[in-house]
């Protein structure tokens, strides 16, 4: 493209695009009690509040949304299939039994389907089950753990801590939250501390090693789960399902996330229920506290959000509660420029060797974004034409197509809020094309002499008028 030839488009939007009235006050913003929280939208990535996101800490079984990542990806790549027979090692049986622990009972002497461990996975958060899928795709839970940290700078996660130079262990917590070290490390499949694995931690790590993400870390794989494999809501959605069911193995899981419809405390019976939400994920061990990921869809607007480091499984919940309402309430998308759209001071381009002078523009796609109320006239646009297709007058040579691209226009924020974007996301978003709507011929042989001819004369009498007047 070449250099700009317009400033700013004048204005608000009732003078750019016609379709807003005057401004709305803007809401108050959304106070939160926990310290580390982001929302983004869950369509384009846009991040809508973040507070102490960038800091990695341990995100507990939050980690096996990467385990459920890895597993649908090979699931969709006939790499696995959902009837595949797992089997399961002494270590697994012996670990599957511990209560203390989220899991479902397994044994040596049984197989178990692909599609029944990952159930007890996305809805129970079943941790020996998740490594004896991790063995089945990998081999070992080592491989699978370099996968996984693999697929998290593939995905945009950041970079991992060990990349940065950073110890990781359970010891020097405050070090990693507090430093700029990295943003996510995984040392497991599960998100439990290596510690509690008696020793049968995957190889390559150390027996002290926890597994970390920042919340944008988080988020951003919560993003490309819900969006790259959208059936994990199907499973992640159901509130019960018992495992093995008729058997003396059989146990009644009741999903872990007390938001959906048909859960509740069962400790306390409190009803935390919120209709729009369809999952994702908790966590809780004593260094992370209780953490959670959750995604809302309500009239075809879908959020997630990630709550780390809350004091109680409530409050995980509560927190997760206001800030999808505030955002339901505050959020909307909203048509900012439409498509077809003709720019001011753009509406055509001069055409060369043509049978038309001219060529209508106009844009090829509407410009929509995530707007807080009260904030939709700020934004304005610039135009750029791409020099290469005009010569020195600025004009396009015939013959033109159709929806040949000319130029671009470039929409720009000039409200408070800062607009950011998960990363890889959103990095063109605020770039519209301007294209041709009409085709011109190019002039026949006899038009285009005519014109030269005329030019000829045009100019031997534009020189004699000028000889003429130095007379006098």
């Amino acid at each position: 493209m070449g250099r700009k030839l317009q400033a700013a488009a004048a204005g608000t939007l009732l003078t750019a695009a016609g379709v807003f009235a005057g401004a709305v006050p803007a809401m108050a913003s959304y106070e939160p009690s926990v310290d580390t929280v982001i929302l983004v939208d869950g369509e384009t990535g846009q991040i809508l509040f973040e507070q102490n996101a960038d800091n990695p800490l341990p995100p507990a079984s939050m980690t096996k949304m990467m385990s459920e990542y890895l597993i649908l990806e090979a699931v969709n790549n006939g790499d696995i299939s959902w009837d595949d027979e797992v089997e399961v090692s002494e270590f697994l049986n012996q670990l599957s039994h511990n209560r203390g622990l989220s899991n479902v009972p397994m044994r040596v002497d049984e197989t178990y389907s692909v599609q029944e461990l990952y159930e007890s996975v996305a809805i129970y958060s079943a941790n020996a089950a998740t490594m004896a899928l991790t063995e089945h795709i990998s081999g070992s839970e080592g491989d699978f753990v370099e996968l996984m940290n693999e697929r998290g700078v593939d995905l945009g996660m950041g970079e991992t801590l060990r990349e940065a130079g950073s110890e990781y262990g359970m010891d020097n917590l405050e070090e990693i939250a507090s430093e700029e070290v990295g943003d996510f490390q995984f040392v497991n499949s599960t998100g439990l501390p290596n510690s509690l694995l008696e020793g049968n931690h995957p190889e390559g790590t150390g027996s002290e090693d926890d597994n970390f993400m920042s919340a944008q870390a988080t988020a951003t794989l919560a993003y490309h789960l819900v969006n790259d494999y959208p059936e994990v809501l199907d499973t992640a959605s159901i509130p019960t399902m018992t495992f093995r069911e008729g058997t003396e193995d059989e146990v009644f899981m009741e999903n872990w996330n007390w938001m959906l419809d048909g859960t509740r405390n069962p400790d306390t019976g409190e009803d935390v229920t919120y209709e729009p939400i369809d999952g994702l994920k908790t966590g809780h061990t004593n260094a992370a506290g209780f953490t959670f990921t959750g995604t809302a869809e309500q009239d075809g607007q879908r959020f997630i959000s990630v709550v780390m480091g809350a004091e109680s499984e409530t409050e995980r919940f509560t927190e997760t509660k206001a800030v999808m309402e505030w955002a339901f309430e505050a959020f909307s998308e909203e048509e900012i420029y439409p498509e077809n759209m003709t720019v001011d001071g753009y509406e055509n381009l001069p055409v060369v060797k043509g049978e038309e002078e001219n060529v209508a523009l106009a844009t090829n796609a509407a410009f929509s974004e995530m707007v807080e109320e009260g904030d939709e006239e700020n934004y304005s646009y610039t135009v750029e034409l791409d020099e290469s297709l005009l010569n020195e007058d600025g004009e396009i040579e015939a013959p033109v197509e159709a929806g040949t691209t000319v130029g671009r226009m470039i929409v720009e924020y000039e409200g408070d809020r800062e607009i950011a974007y998960l990363p890889g996301e959103g990095e063109n978003g605020g770039e519209i094309e301007i294209v041709t709507t009409e085709s011109v011929e190019r002039a026949g042989w006899m038009a285009l002499t005519m014109h030269n001819v005329g030019s000829f004369f045009s100019g031997v009498w534009s020189n004699v008028s000028n000889s003429v007047r130095g007379w006098f």
